[in-house]
């Protein structure tokens, strides 16, 4: 199978900011306890290196979930749109899409379907400003090339 050519490819600008922000954060926190956690000052007194190992895993663990915020993307082409969030991949084609809209309240798009579903799109952010915007307007002209008038049953 060929892969698909994408007209459009966005990814969030301020999200994979915050997420590896986060994931330093995390880590730091979690190696400081870790590396501290058998100072005899500090109260309890039977705990050992595999504790601190313990703490340490902890964190690279909690760091791998922050870092699942990097992930999300939007990709548009002949073929349809194709989400990924933080763990899925899913390609729709264009006869299931019905449009791309901002909710009221919300963090991110909403990829629109017949009989009033959605998905969340979290690489368009409005926090992102100006590019989500474009980003928008972009997917509405790519839109209206490949979908035409042609919309979906219900």
């Amino acid at each position: 199978m060929t892969s698909p050519r994408w007209d459009l490819v966005y990814r969030p600008r301020k999200l994979p900011r915050w997420a590896i922000a986060a994931a330093v954060v995390i880590m730091a926190i979690h190696i400081t306890f870790g590396l501290l956690l058998t100072i005899e000052d500090v109260g309890v007194r039977n705990l050992g290196g595999s504790d601190q190992v313990a703490i340490i895993l902890i964190g690279v663990l909690f760091t791998g979930v922050a870092l699942l915020f990097t992930r999300p993307r939007l990709r548009v082409g002949p073929e349809g749109v194709e989400v990924r969030n933080l763990v899925p991949t899913r390609l729709f084609t264009w006869d299931q899409v019905l449009g791309l809209t901002y909710p009221e309240k919300g963090y991110g798009a909403w990829l629109l379907f017949p009989s009033d579903e959605h998905i969340t799109v979290l690489a368009v952010q409005a926090g992102d400003g100006p590019q989500a915007v474009e980003a928008m307007a972009r997917f509405r002209e790519l839109e209206e090339r490949y979908r035409g008038t042609v919309r979906p049953a219900n």
